[in-house]
């Protein structure tokens, strides 16, 4: 299941990014989607993180991470371009922020219903 952890040093981003945070995993949801593997929102986790240092690139920094399906691949710099433009519209007064598409194989702990 496809994760994103959103780093920031102003705690002050919490209640923003919360607040878009369902029409966040919406987006990726759908730029993630692929073939026959439609995602589903609730099927991406959203991580807000308190980073500690002062040596981040931009005040909010996305890494998003997924299984390599080759739509993707082919398409990462543009899933990142789209997140980027979202979270810069839907964030007052953010001026900048990168996002990174971590593509490798994931294992997970989620359990297959029975029956």
């Amino acid at each position: 299941m496809p994760t994103i952890n959103a780093f920031f040093e102003d705690e002050a981003y919490v209640p923003k990014l919360d607040a878009i945070s369902s029409e966040l995993k919406d987006l990726v949801s759908e730029e993630l989607s692929c073939g026959d593997r439609k995602l589903k929102p609730e099927e991406v986790t959203l991580r807000l993180l308190h980073s500690l240092g002062k040596s981040m690139m931009a005040p909010i920094e996305m890494d998003i991470t997924a299984a390599p399906y080759s739509e993707r691949i082919d398409r990462q710099d543009q899933i990142c371009l789209s997140v980027r433009q979202f979270v810069l519209d839907h964030v007052n007064g953010l001026e900048n922020a990168q996002v990174w598409l971590n593509l490798h194989e994931l294992g997970h702990s989620i359990e297959e219903p029975k029956g």
